[in-house]
């Protein structure tokens, strides 16, 4: 039988220096020394026989050849690690903690539901909250900071579950401009006003979403500090009907007349970063979600 002469260890070393830019920046990301990644990166080299890094300037950059190699590395060092966690849960029975990352529209009540059931069930499981905004749960499902992640785009490669679907409504205070026009207001109208937008909280690849064609625009980080700013009658936003029903109620904010698009929605789901690895405190944990998510659509 013929083992391979190299390991996904001496692979993975090699990932994290392409991917830090250095040695020393490798050795501080694995919590090893200099030279234990120096000696796993030179003794791949010469087991492979092939150059897979070179020098450039104060970095280490990967070779053509390299590049090829790690495309196909990747993937075990992905599948080992998520079989060493598997393991892990298995032999620790329910995990002690579990991460969830939730999209900042995800309506509060029907995640605290989620929750509380959950702390009942699994009281000796720690819960790590991420709160991101659009491809911030991207980042996290792909990263590994999360085991679970609720988001309004399921990212390539990963499969999720529907939860539930949040409307946007067209809002301004009702001191507004807008709401004086005396006809619905079309987009050469919106353009001449300050629009709301939240931030994307992502870092790999942020993207903006929904009507972007105000001149004027000032981006948020959080729902909080749109609605605040919009009430205040600095501008208009799409705003999640949830999160402003109080000040619709009350007349503070009002909607927005229209030509097109007052209203906008968007599908929120549930995705596993690793389904297969999942132990039995992340299971309960998005059972529980799903079932807060069907509770709370049908109030």
């Amino acid at each position: 039988m013929n083992f391979p002469r190299t390991s996904l260890d001496q692979w993975r070393v090699l990932h994290a220096v392409v991917e830090h830019g250095g040695y020393a920046q490798a050795a501080a990301a694995l919590h090893r020394s200099q030279s234990s990644v120096s000696y796993a990166v030179g003794r791949l080299q010469e087991q492979l026989g092939i150059a897979l890094l070179k020098p450039a300037g104060r970095r280490m950059r990967i070779t053509g050849a390299g590049q090829a190699l790690m495309r196909d590395a990747v993937p075990l060092i992905d599948s080992l690690l998520k079989l060493e966690s598997r393991a892990q849960s298995l032999q620790q029975g329910w995990e002690a903690e579990v991460r969830l990352a939730a999209d900042s529209v995800y309506p509060v009540d029907a995640l605290l539901c989620g929750l509380a059931d959950f702390s009942a069930q699994c009281p000796g499981t720690r819960v790590q909250l991420h709160e991101v905004v659009m491809s911030g749960a991207d980042d996290a499902l792909i990263s590994g900071q999360v085991d679970i992640a609720i988001t309004h785009r399921v990212p390539q490669g990963f499969l999720g579950d529907w939860l539930l679907e949040v409307e946007f409504v067209a809002v301004a205070a009702p001191s507004h401009p807008l709401h004086g026009l005396g006809r619905p207001a079309t987009p050469d109208d919106l353009a001449q006003h300050l629009l709301v937008v939240m931030r994307d909280s992502g870092n790999r690849q942020p993207r903006d979403e929904g009507w972007l064609g105000a001149s004027q625009r000032w981006t948020v980080s959080s729902p909080d500090t749109s609605i605040s700013v919009v009430a205040a009658g600095l501008g208009f936003a799409w705003l999640p009907r949830h999160r402003i029903a109080d000040k619709l109620a009350a007349g503070s904010l009002k909607p927005l007349y229209l030509a097109a698009g007052q209203v906008q929605r968007a599908a929120l789901h549930l995705v596993f970063a690793n389904p297969e690895g999942a132990g039995p405190a992340a299971r309960t944990m998005a059972e529980n979600l799903r079932a807060s998510a069907r509770n709370w659509t049908q109030r």
